[in-house]
């Protein structure tokens, strides 16, 4: 008998599946939960009387299952051999494309930085114009010059000793503390990341577990310094462009070296079963990709914002 399953063709013609639906209207049901729980931190109302919090959470785990079903399913795939060395292209092109849209996201939240930062005083600096009655301009939330020389949003001065107002922004990170380490850990881990992928293209199964060991430690402990940092920063997120700028930039990519970190995790699961092969491998090749991205955005985070924008005068851990 003739089979009936051979692949006449490199490409691969997806079965049906639930999973685009599921996880699109999870998406508009965690983002509407979101605005809601927004609005109503400010004490306004609901929409239709539904909690914000419960519709964010109920999206987000809708998101999180489809997600795993759906990739469950595309590595069912994979090990029944539909991922072709055409179809592994083509998801390379995916990532690239995927990576590229992550660095303009990333160049949103440097733009804002750099925009506070090289022009403290706002566009009067630029026009040489007075203040419009009644606006709040830049330079009443920064002083006029960066980093910050005021103690909260109405223009009030850090006093000569230093004695701020809690909660409000005091001084910037010394960033050869916990920022240098925690540059030390990612570089780090990002050549724990290429051993293990090297290793796999030796089929070195051994070395690929370690690495991957390693590369996942390593990113908790990223992790658990950058809270430690957050815990005992000298200012706050609210109430002075610094502290949303710096907690943005930042904060987003620990968001991003959490989820990386949970896709080497996965990845360590699955070389733990045997599911890679040195020619076929394109899950772990896309952390790994993915992984070195979050290394170099943090390059020029820690050379941007914690070096260049650290000011005269950085300090240490701070006091609340």
């Amino acid at each position: 008998m003739a089979a009936t399953h051979v692949k006449e063709h490199d490409f691969h013609i997806v079965n049906p599946s639930p999973w685009p639906v599921t996880a699109s209207i999870s998406a508009l049901a965690m983002a509407i939960g979101l605005i809601i729980w927004m609005r109503t931190l400010g004490g306004g109302p609901g929409l239709f009387g539904v909690d914000g919090p419960w519709f964010f959470v109920a999206g987000f785990a809708g998101v999180a299952l489809s997600a795993f079903f759906w990739w469950r399913d595309v590595i069912r795939e994979a090990n029944a051999g539909d991922h072709t060395p055409v179809v592994q292209l083509h998801f390379r092109y995916g990532m690239i494309l995927f990576i590229a849209s992550e660095v303009m996201f990333f160049v949103a939240w440097f733009w804002a930085y750099f925009d506070a930062s090289l022009f403290p005083g706002g566009i009067n600096d630029l026009l040489n114009t007075d203040d419009v009655v009644g606006m709040v301009t830049r330079d009443h939330l920064t002083g006029g010059h960066w980093p910050p020389a005021v103690a909260d949003g109405t223009g009030v001065t850090i006093p000569a000793n230093g004695d701020a107002t809690p909660g409000v922004f005091q001084h910037t990170f010394d960033p050869w503390g916990i920022p240098l380490l925690n540059t030390l850990i990612l570089l780090t881990s990002g050549v724990t990341a290429t051993w293990a992928h090297y290793a796999l293209l030796k089929d070195d199964r051994r070395g690929l577990v370690l690495g991957l060991i390693l590369t996942v430690i390593l990113g908790l402990t990223f992790t658990g310094f950058q809270a430690y940092e957050y815990m005992h920063a000298a200012f706050s997120y609210a109430g002075h462009i610094y502290g949303s700028t710096f907690f943005m930039a930042t904060g987003f990519h620990g968001v991003h070296v959490i989820i990386g970190t949970i896709f080497l995790l996965v990845c360590l699961i699955r070389a733990l079963w045997g599911h890679f092969t040195p020619k076929g491998h394109f899950g772990f090749e896309a952390a790994a990709w993915y992984w070195h991205f979050v290394d170099v955005v943090w390059l020029f985070l820690f050379a941007c914002i914690y070096v260049w924008g650290a000011g005269a005068n950085p300090g240490g851990i701070g006091t609340h």
